[in-house]
């Protein structure tokens, strides 16, 4: 299967068009057509091989919980045409990522290990180990770079700057928890554990809505409900479903985005092996099986349902 790298249409109607990390946006008066390639980043960095199936994987996920959840908060999904395509509303994006947490572990283990024992402002308990239950579930905001890295930053500090203002803020944590708490619950449906995820919000007018992903394996970590409690009594590493592994990947080949760092050589093998993580990541998470399109040039296909739908 050929992957979706990058797409460069011409589109009636179109004002606009930004190539994100891993989305292709055509931007309209009014909407977003957003076409969820198959490049995958990893430390802010896109890696030179795309992964087959795997825009279509985050899409599908993200238009089923974006369903599951618009009775929190309302959503951008006007509609998606294609497995790989999602049109919707053009909000003005907040510039900040609310990052949620119930577990300590990827970046905010890292954090801890170091020493750190207060990440973006929230304090946390001496005593913890990798991948233990947090007290309650904690929000860790970042800054939204449109280039580089995004960077942690306290409460205090968004409210400080403007970013945000006090009212809306208020109205963002609202919604997180809810979300986060709704996430956790259906993710135990599929015997799962919702370690820790992201949201982004945006705004017309007065009306907040969701944006972007929302509890995919890009902007999420999971862990196997089934033996967590035994794992972490043992000290072993926990069973997860994330991009976490081709985190891991890329560091045990000495890369983690940093100046001077080479990316390591993606094999058929590793590309494969990726593609069918992020597959299984798919059916684990949703409880769905995954159907792969048969067109050999998927570009075409896309072109035409876009067509068709606006």
């Amino acid at each position: 299967m050929k992957a979706i790298k990058e797409t460069s249409y011409q589109l009636p109607g179109q004002t606009g068009f930004y190539k994100g990390k891993v989305r292709d946006v055509y931007q309209f008066p009014d909407k977003l057509v957003m076409v969820i390639t198959d490049r995958i980043s990893a430390f802010d960095v896109v890696l030179p091989r795309a992964i087959p199936f795997k825009g279509q994987v985050l899409n599908q996920i993200a238009a089923l919980f974006l369903e599951k959840t618009k009775d929190i908060v309302p959503n951008w999904i006007l509609s998606v045409p294609d497995p790989s395509v999602s049109i919707g509303i053009k909000c003005e994006p907040y510039k900040v990522e609310m990052v949620v947490r119930g577990y300590l572990a990827g970046h905010a283990w890292r954090e801890y290990r170091s020493g750190k024992r207060s990440i973006c402002g929230v304090p946390l308990p001496e005593g913890l180990k990798e991948n233990d239950k947090l007290p309650q579930p904690i929000i860790t905001p970042t800054t939204k770079a449109s280039e580089g890295h995004d960077e942690d930053i306290s409460k205090e500090d968004i409210l400080i700057k403007g970013i945000v203002s006090e009212k809306e803020y208020k109205q963002l944590e609202y919604y997180t928890y809810a979300l986060y708490q709704r996430g956790t619950e259906l993710a135990a449906q599929q015997g799962l554990i919702l370690v820790d995820t992201k949201y982004e919000f945006g705004k017309v007018g007065d009306t907040i809505y969701l944006i972007d992903e929302v509890h995919t394996p890009d902007s999420s970590r999971y862990f196997y409900k089934e033996g967590y409690t035994e794992r972490q009594a043992q000290g072993v590493e926990q069973k997860q479903l994330s991009k976490e592994f081709v985190r891991q990947w890329l560091i045990q080949h000495g890369f983690q985005g940093k100046d001077g760092q080479v990316i390591p050589d993606m094999t058929d093998d590793v590309v494969e092996s990726i593609s069918n993580r992020y597959i299984e990541l798919y059916e684990q998470v949703t409880g769905l099986p995954f159907e792969k399109p048969t067109e050999v040039n998927p570009e075409d296909r896309i072109l035409k349902n876009i067509l068709n739908a606006i």
